[in-house]
């Protein structure tokens, strides 16, 4: 296989691995056809086979990693992430059962549990018990808060009884539910003296040790999805099941033996998010292992490209390789530009989880910051591996629709990454009503029409003033009044700049137009009328926070010739980011249509220049070459000329 420059390829990996390198380095040792999926498999055997690899993950001690040392385990929750997020490349299915039982499940009993949930801990390490994470339900998936399944309290026998009231109250999508789950972290709305204290979380056993259903409990199988099949998604209904008080998750709420409810965090609304944020890991992890998929299907499309020719150059009677037409390289090399910007982007978010986790960072902020910046890049990377994915199996023409190629497997198996999690648009949406309420502490509990009122008045730079993005662009910029329009856009600040403004302007342009509706009509026919634009100033502020991460990161790369090439694709990243959206640059007048020529121009430009480090760069991204498991990248029988020297 046709390799790049191997010296700069091995830095640009020592870049993108990020603060955990020597995990990820550590993780591509282990990493060999034990753990790979076979798509030949029904989906009966596929899951069977997943619960093996689970075991032989175990023994890798990664999980561990991501467990206080009190509970068995050596508290580096950076590292966990990291290092099950390269399971990535080897099967989905096989990351997302990791992901529910250590991440979910193992992640709601350690933030929710206390002392008394030490127990559960210590055996869903080495997968002793099995778990699952019951939030969604068939009638409530992203507004958890209305959850139906209730938890009601009987202070004559010390128990909760949790019950699904409706049939929407149906625990839906469940992974372990069909078939290997012993025991539920369910979610429900916890009733104690008549009054219901909102959700909270409930260890519920909802098999025997032989697999059969408990009494109360009815578990039944999704069956075939639309990829996943390792997964065993499932349901689960409960009638009148009793569970011991213990068997609350109290780390922010508690009830006594006699019922009476207590908890630190007085205010409802504070206390639900204050336990959902303790979940933020697994918004993380996803995004993570969706962009790790973008960057296998990369790897195998590009290489390719490389290899596979097509028409013959009339002057010199030779086909041409893939990678030489240009409308190959804007296909596939934006998109190689954009899994660098995300990789730092998901360094420099798992830092900053591991750092709030371990109690490093102690700012109350920080904890509401990290959420919004989980929601958002969850947003990104998983919209990038839909539409990356799709793009490289196109590029790969016949060969890219062949199971032995993966890449169809990979666009089933990350389809849902935009669902689960949180919903994609949810996200977004979430990002933006940050954005418009984040800046005080008074408005943080506002109700709809007080969170209208107070959008309404944010001052045009509120967003860099409070961002920091201001000290950056001034960290980065020479003296100048030159306007964006007449700047030199290569100028990093100049790029930045133009970034900045889009979310000032959206953010601010949302507020005024809420307050104008508000006028009209109610705080919710309000915000329905302005979504658009709330949704368009959230995606304006995640490319936004983006481009700083790829920045920082560049900046710690060392070696001149590594960090000029690194630049380049920064630069790739943010012209082809401009040129997807310059029709609002144009229409709102902050790009002329010269300049937005200027635009497509240096794209096909930067694409010129990176042509003949395409191979070093993917080599870059740190997909282990043993991981891509692509058949027609391992025969040249179709075409003789592919091993020929260019």
């Amino acid at each position: 296989m046709a390799t790049g420059d191997e010296r700069i390829a091995d830095q640009l990996r020592a870049a993108l691995d990020g603060p955990w390198r020597d995990v990820r380095d550590q993780a591509r040792k282990q990493l060999d056809e034990r753990l790979c999926g076979d798509p030949y498999l029904d989906y009966k055997d596929a899951r069977t086979r997943v619960l093996t690899q689970m075991r032989l993950v175990s023994g890798f001690g990664w999980a561990e990693r991501g467990f206080r040392v009190a509970n068995g385990g050596t508290g580096d929750p950076g590292a966990a992430v990291t290092a099950l997020e390269m399971l990535a490349y080897t099967d989905l299915s096989l990351w997302v059962k990791c992901g529910v039982q250590w991440g979910l499940f193992g992640g709601a009993v350690e933030n929710l549990g206390t002392e008394r949930h030490r127990e559960y801990v210590q055996r869903l390490l080495p997968l002793d018990l099995l778990g699952c994470f019951a939030m969604t339900e068939t009638g409530h998936g992203s507004d958890v808060a209305n959850l139906e399944t209730t938890a009601t309290y009987d202070p004559d026998t010390q128990e909760f009884v949790v019950h699904s009231p409706t049939p929407s109250a149906r625990k839906d999508y469940i992974g372990g539910a069909a078939e290997h789950a012993r025991i539920a972290a369910v979610f429900a709305q916890l009733i104690t003296g008549g009054e219901s204290q909102g959700v909270h979380c409930f260890l519920v056993p909802i098999r025997d040790e032989d697999g059969n259903d408990l009494h109360g409990v009815t578990t039944s199988d999704c069956g075939l999805k639309g990829g996943l099949p390792g997964v065993d998604n499932g349901r689960i209904l409960f009638d009148q099941v009793r569970i011991p008080r213990e068997n609350l998750l109290n780390r922010y709420a508690d009830v006594a033996a006699d019922g009476t409810y207590s908890s630190e965090i007085a205010n409802p609304s504070r206390r639900f998010f204050t336990t959902l944020g303790t979940l933020v890991r697994g918004r993380v992890s996803v995004g993570g292992a969706a962009a790790a998929g973008a960057r296998v299907a990369l790897s195998i499309a590009i290489r390719y490209a490389e290899q596979r020719r097509q028409f013959a150059d009339p002057d010199t009677g030779v086909e041409t390789v893939l990678m030489d037409y240009r409308s190959h390289q804007r296909r596939l090399l934006p998109r190689v530009a954009r899994s660098y910007a995300l990789a730092f982007a998901q360094n420099d978010l798992v830092q900053r989880m591991h750092l709030v986790q371990t109690g490093q960072e102690t700012d109350p902020q920080a904890q509401r910051a990290l959420e919004k910046r989980a929601a958002g890049f969850k947003v990104a990377q998983t919209r990038h591996a839909t539409d990356t994915i799709q793009e490289c199996r196109e590029a790969c023409g016949g060969a890219g629709y062949l199971t032995e190629n993966r890449l169809v497997t990979l666009k089933a198996d990350t389809d849902v990454f935009t669902t689960f999690e949180g919903d994609n648009l949810v996200l977004t949406q979430l990002v933006a009503k940050e954005l418009l309420t984040a800046y005080s502490d008074e408005v943080r509990d506002l109700d709809a029409m007080g969170w209208v009122r107070f959008a309404a008045t944010a001052a045009r730079d509120v967003v860099r003033e409070r961002s920091g993005v201001r000290q950056m662009i001034q960290r980065l910029r020479d003296r100048s009044d030159e306007g964006v329009d007449e700047a030199d856009l290569s100028r990093r600040s100049v790029q930045l700049q133009l970034f900045a403004d889009r979310e000032d302007y959206l953010v601010r342009t949302a507020g005024h137009r809420l307050r104008a509706r508000a006028k009209e009509t109610g705080p919710f026919e309000a915000f329905n009328n302005a979504q658009d634009h709330i949704l368009a100033a959230g995606n304006a502020h995640i490319e936004r926070l983006v481009l700083e991460a790829f920045i920082d990161g560049i900046a710690e790369i060392e070696d001149p010739d590594v960090r000029a090439l690194a630049d380049t694709v920064c630069d790739l990243f943010v012209y082809s980011t401009i040129e997807e959206n310059q029709a609002w640059f144009i229409m709102h007048r902050f790009m002329s249509v010269e300049r937005s020529k200027q635009v497509r121009r240096s794209v096909n430009e930067l694409v010129d220049r990176l042509r003949p480090h395409a191979l070093t760069l993917v080599q870059g991204m740190g997909v282990p070459e043993q991981m891509l498991r692509a058949a027609m990248l391992d025969s040249t029988a179709l075409n003789p000329l592919a091993a020929v020297p260019r």
